[in-house]
């Protein structure tokens, strides 16, 4: 997949605006202004320039793979970070009876399993999460750049949103098979009591159980819970940046320095996480319960908790998911800094667009 699109990506106008003048020929460049006044960079100058700014070149192999690692701290480190909020917020959704609420959940927690307990299940939570996230940000980078070439530079930015969507989901569907092993030992471990205290416990009896149908049989529950919630992690996180810079931030993003730029990221992500958490909680109720349960299917466990039911935890999970959602943006986007990768502005309507709408 990396490799049948990063070829393309060195020619992509629409995610890649400000290397277009790199593509442009030596006459194509504009005069110096009068003297005194910043004169304009010519090509060459540009791409020496891009050479020493960027550690590799945008859609390079390099640059997918980099994209990954920032997946794997965003997502890896962020979850593991909220074991204890997403313990308490599973065994809402299991046992509703017994944990009324996220503050009476935690009390009860902390007065059965004492503070070692609220930290049950992050080996499986910090592998699995590491596993979604290179999937998920390295495949949303390679299939943002695929559909852009299938789409071309114009529809492209007409399509954006859409692009944004097709290429998250695209990106999610093998990120949650990366996933699934893992969050089914996790629900096992935090929503059982006696079950397994750790994932080498939990992993050798799931398997002698049920076999490998125990770490898949809850992968289009999370087909269902985590693909609507990428597909608006990542398009309203995009759309939110771009209505940022241009309704909030009093200055183009080209004049922002990077701190300034990873604020924006911040606030766009914490947007975007409620968003994702009001989305895909329906889901995520469904998951917790299929976890837990052996024989149950989505659609019995869906039909048994109701309307209502599938609700419960929404608030636990709307702080647990806005503030993860923002930290993985910060992180991604720290990572990106770090490693001098190519950070694309906003799109910008292309040349020929605004020829053909009359727009100057």
């Amino acid at each position: 997949m990396f490799s049948s699109v990063a070829h393309l990506a060195r020619a992509n106008p629409f995610q890649a605006p400000h290397l277009q003048l790199l593509l442009q020929p030596e006459a194509d460049a504009s005069p110096a202004g009068p003297p005194g006044a910043p004169s304009r960079l010519r090509p060459r100058s540009l791409a020496a320039a891009a050479v020493e700014e960027y550690s590799c070149e945008y859609g390079s192999m390099k640059f997918y793979a980099l994209c990954g690692v920032g997946g794997v701290l965003s997502c890896g480190l962020t979850h593991t970070a909220v074991v204890p909020l997403d313990l308490v917020k599973c065994r809402m959704q299991v046992d509703p009876q017994k944990y009324k609420g996220i503050f009476n959940g935690f009390s009860i927690t902390l007065r059965e399993d004492g503070v070692r307990g609220l930290a049950r299940g992050w080996a499986p939570t910090f592998i699995g999460y590491s596993m979604q996230g290179l999937c998920k940000f390295g495949f949303y980078e390679a299939f943002k750049v695929l559909y852009s070439n299938i789409l071309g530079e114009e529809n492209s930015y007409l399509w954006r949103t859409s692009l944004y969507l097709a290429a998250s989901a695209s990106a999610e569907f093998f990120a949650d098979i990366a996933l699934a092993p893992m969050e089914a030992a996790k629900v096992r471990i935090q929503t059982q009591p006696g079950y397994a205290n750790t994932l080498r416990e939990a992993a050798p009896k799931m398997f002698k159980e049920e076999g490998l149908f125990a770490f898949y049989k809850g992968v289009a529950p999370l087909w269902m819970r985590q693909i609507p919630y990428t597909m608006m992690k990542f398009a309203c996180f995009e759309r939110t940046v771009e209505a940022l810079y241009k309704y909030v931030v009093p200055k183009p993003r080209s004049e922002c320095s990077k701190g300034e730029q990873l604020v924006v990221t911040f606030v766009a992500g914490y947007i975007a996480g409620v968003f994702c958490a009001i989305v895909s909680h329906p889901a995520d109720s469904v998951v917790s319960v299929l976890n837990k349960e052996k024989g149950s299917s989505a659609s019995q466990v869906l039909q048994r908790l109701g309307f209502r039911g599938v609700w419960k935890g929404l608030f636990a999970r709307i702080i647990m998911i806005g503030t993860l959602t923002a930290l993985q943006w910060f992180i991604y986007d720290s990572v990106k800094v770090y490693f001098r990768l190519p950070r694309p502005p906003p799109p910008e309507m292309p040349e020929s667009l605004k020829k053909k709408l009359g727009l100057k």
